[in-house]
């Protein structure tokens, strides 16, 4: 039987993360995923991290799964692929379909870091093909490069639905609406914002009736639902769709730890049945540790940091390091995964209406119930100002914890303090140069550039855009606004790439100059 000192099932941010950790400290690891390619849900995301840098912000998914893959194989970590982890025993012995062969691991120390899977709904017409999990289109699009479907209508407004549904539009799929049984968007303001401006409509306290078709989706009907998720009669609504998308949750994927005998518990907060663990990650089974979703559903940053701390608790248990350095790097990493558990978003708001934001502004119902900040609601945020001179428009609303902003301006015209979820505001002393770098760096793509006097009746608007094809300079179209409305036409002044600004392009519109505080997006026809 092979022995390794430290034995990790599955090779996303967590478990990859925990392998760098173990094997800087001289651990032998082994890795073993099922999937055909290691990086877990790191590659399918082609969205920008939020956080600072230490949390990777403004980099995408799929950049800093490679970058954890390179760095795990620089230092000798052996991943091994199509390698279900099928049993494991007390005495951490762990057993692993490879192909049609069975065989057998000893770990000193062992890391179970499985992930989650995509919870289901079932309806009238559930089980037709064409319903698929939102995970599962993110898969087609982003590994395979394969359109899930035409028209497509997508079931949850949480951060899943809301990335994977603007991914589906810049796959080229008319995303026909977005629906929600709740009564309030459950994701990040900014997400649903550029989604809304897309011009995809939300239906809030509106759930699926049934979907339609004889062997595929054909269509589908939702209706709204009261204070006791019950339909409404006469409130039906039909979408012809050939695709139905769920995104409503997450379970952890926790056999294995029920398996090895781990103490668990039944907390819906964190997603279902989780283990019982220490400041570690470290199970009631000394020695089995667990990180990332199987722990607790969040984000992708906060799973690698998990990683990083039970790969250092591991190598402390079997005597690679000492307890002062664990508790040393346990307070730096900690530190930084309280940083992304902060906000109106933090475990303990979840499910509650902030009415206020930190600063004490009123929250923008609008953007809750309809994915995007009102015209009378935009302007008591600090980082909308009004200048003539050319200068950044700042539309995120809710203290989430992100800052790259802040830290790409080379004038230091934005700021946002030590504070991770402030709101950003505008320094209007400093003087922007217009050259774009907090419009790329912004994750949820929410900073705009504003010239309100470029010619004589115009001004001129530098958006993000990251749709295919580019438009070209002299190109006439339309604006567009915050719901999605067109609101006047629009000509290309310019389209600016760079690799500094990592594949998200600035596009430069003219508009009518009462249009510099309404448009926010353009399209060709």
């Amino acid at each position: 039987m092979k022995r390794y000192d430290f034995i990790i099932v599955g090779a996303g941010p967590s478990g990859l993360s925990a392998a760098i950790e173990a094997a800087k400290r001289g651990m032998r690891v082994a890795v073993f995923d099922e999937n055909k390619k290691p990086g877990g849900q790191l590659f399918k995301q082609i969205h920008k991290f939020f956080g600072s840098k230490e949390h990777k912000a403004k980099i995408r998914g799929f950049v800093i799964g490679q970058q954890l893959l390179d760095e795990a194989a620089s230092l000798g970590v052996e991943v091994v692929l199509h390698a279900t982890v099928i049993g494991m025993y007390q005495d951490k012995e762990v057993v692993v379909r490879i192909g049609e062969a069975v065989h057998h691991y000893k770990g000193d120390t062992i890391l179970i870091a499985t992930g989650a899977s995509e919870n289901m709904v079932t309806f009238d017409g559930w089980t037709l093909p064409g319903v698929i999990g939102a995970g599962a289109a993110q898969t087609m699009m982003n590994l395979y490069g394969v359109r899930p479907g035409e028209r497509v209508l997508m079931l949850g407004s949480g951060n899943v639905g809301l990335v994977v549904s603007y991914q589906l539009l810049q796959a080229g799929c008319e995303v026909v609406a977005l629906v929600d049984a709740a009564p309030r968007i459950g994701g990040y303001g900014v997400h649903a914002a550029k989604i809304a401006r897309c011009g995809v409509p939300f239906y809030l306290s509106h759930t699926i009736q049934k979907a339609e078709g004889t062997d595929h989706v054909t269509g589908v009907t939702i209706a709204e639902v009261d204070n006791h998720f019950q339909f409404i009669p006469g409130t039906e609504q039909h979408f012809d769709v050939d695709t139905i998308c769920l995104a409503v949750g997450l379970s952890p994927m926790s056999q294995l730890l029920k398996m090895a005998g781990c103490k668990m518990e039944d907390n819906p907060k964190r997603g279902g049945q989780v283990p019982i663990c220490n400041a570690y990650g470290e199970t009631s089974v000394a020695g089995i540790f667990a990180a990332g979703d199987v722990s607790g559903i969040e984000e992708a940053s906060s799973a690698m940091i998990e990683g990083r701390i039970a790969g250092i608790a591991a190598a402390c248990s079997l005597g690679y390091i000492g307890k002062e350095e664990l508790e040393t790097e346990y307070q730096k990493n900690q530190h930084a995964l309280e940083e992304l558990r902060q906000g109106m978003f933090a475990p303990g708001n979840r499910g509650k209406l902030m009415e206020k934001t930190e600063e004490g502004i009123d929250t923008s119902m609008n953007l809750l119930e309809k994915g995007f900040v009102a015209e009378d609601e935009i302007t008591r945020f600090p980082g909308v100002t009004r200048s003539k001179k050319i200068h950044p428009v700042i539309e995120c609303v809710q203290n989430i914890p992100c800052n790259p902003c802040q830290d790409a301006c080379p004038k230091h015209c934005i700021r946002i303090g030590s504070h991770i979820t402030a709101l950003p505001a505008v320094d209007e002393e400093k003087e922007c140069i217009g050259c774009g770098l907090c419009v790329a760096s912004c994750s949820g793509q929410a900073i705009f550039l504003v010239q309100e006097e470029y010619e004589p009746g115009y001004s001129a608007i530098t958006i993000p855009y990251e749709f295919l094809p580019l438009p070209q300079k002299g190109e006439k179209g339309f604006g567009y606004d915050r719901s999605g409305t067109k609101v006047c036409e629009a000509e290309v002044l310019q389209v600016r790439t760079s690799p500094a600004f990592d594949r998200t392009n600035l596009l430069t519109m003219k508009v009518p100059a009462d249009m510099v505080m309404r448009a926010r997006f353009y399209k060709a026809d």
